[in-house]
């Protein structure tokens, strides 16, 4: 069986290199270029390929007629979709003999759409998984073939979760591939009514709105901590990076975005709209991340200022 490989992400990696080791047949592996405005955090999907004599193209669009083209030359009974990043069009969808299938980051039906690692943890979710599925011309809505569920932890970061589910991923391939080949995998059409849709997320997203309850912006905190862009407050005007943050149990005494208290060894107490927010790991512009307080007294920070936009 041929299987023609669109991946990218650390998560592509895996899955990639799980297929390599149940010994498929890959004749293609279609990849993105990396974003020279992105941070790249993750292993490369190009680099696995080479280093399995695996023939790799990153082209710009994998819906290009030429690509379309490369891939009808590879004569795919499946092609797998892992992280790739562009919705795939019909013309390829309907290219592989027995289908062509994604996994994405999430049980669906729920948080279908764009990032959903960042999503759940906006929202507070206790759980996740990945949920690999056939591929239609509509994202994210074609039958399931095979799910893993894993609990997300009160300290998971983006970058911890999708740690886990990458190993949730390569459990999910090496035990349904087989499956697929064997033609006796799973095909579960998704309950639509419980179907849930998030889209991309921007840098800008990561705006702190103080008035929102100390838990929440905990969860906005650790769901675009390091490597992603980081949430974000204004002090005297200028963009002030909370890389890390807990809520604490601390009754609010001021109005939102007040600073509290300056916790020596600690971090900074700011009030939000309902409890505490303690910013330990922070940033000023450009400059370099450093302890909360540590910055308070360089900067001259003192109870009773408030951040964010104070209009």
């Amino acid at each position: 069986m041929r299987s023609v490989v669109l991946a990218y992400q650390d998560i592509g990696w895996i899955c990639l290199d799980e297929l390599i080791a149940l010994d498929a047949e890959i004749p293609l592996v279609v990849t993105h270029r990396d974003d020279p405005g992105e941070r790249v955090w993750f292993r490369s999907v190009a680099e696995r390929a080479r280093q399995a004599g695996i023939a790799t193209i990153a082209p710009a669009s994998v819906n290009a007629p030429d690509v379309v083209a490369r891939i009808a030359e590879a004569a795919p009974d499946f092609v797998f979709s892992f992280y790739f990043r562009e919705i795939v069009g019909r013309e390829i969808l309907c290219l592989p003999r027995r289908g062509a299938l994604n996994l994405h980051g999430s049980l669906l039906p729920r948080y279908r759409g764009r990032c959903p690692v960042n999503w759940v943890l906006v929202h507070g979710e206790r759980e996740t998984g990945v949920t690999l599925h056939y591929m239609e011309p509509k994202p994210d809505c074609g039958d399931i073939v095979a799910q893993r569920a894993v609990a997300i932890a009160d300290d998971d970061t983006a970058l911890t979760l999708n740690r886990r589910l990458g190993h949730a991923a390569r459990a999910l391939i090496r035990q349904t591939y087989p499956r697929l080949i064997e033609g006796t995998a799973a095909r579960v059409p998704q309950d639509h009514a419980r179907a849930t849709y998030f889209g991309g997320r921007r840098p800008e997203d990561g705006r702190i709105a103080w008035e929102r309850p100390a838990k929440e912006l905990y969860d906005l905190v650790r769901a675009v901590t390091a490597p992603y862009p980081g949430a974000f407050t204004t002090w005297h005007g200028e963009r002030l990076f909370v890389w890390w943050a807990r809520p604490t149990t601390a009754a609010r005494t001021g109005v939102p975005g007040e600073v509290l208290e300056i916790r020596r060894g600690s971090g900074v107490a700011v009030a939000s709209g309902r409890g505490v927010l303690l910013l330990e790991r922070i940033q000023l512009g450009d400059g370099p991340e450093r302890r909360a307080d540590e910055i308070a007294d360089r900067l001259g920070l003192v109870p009773g200022e408030r951040m964010g936009d104070t209009r």
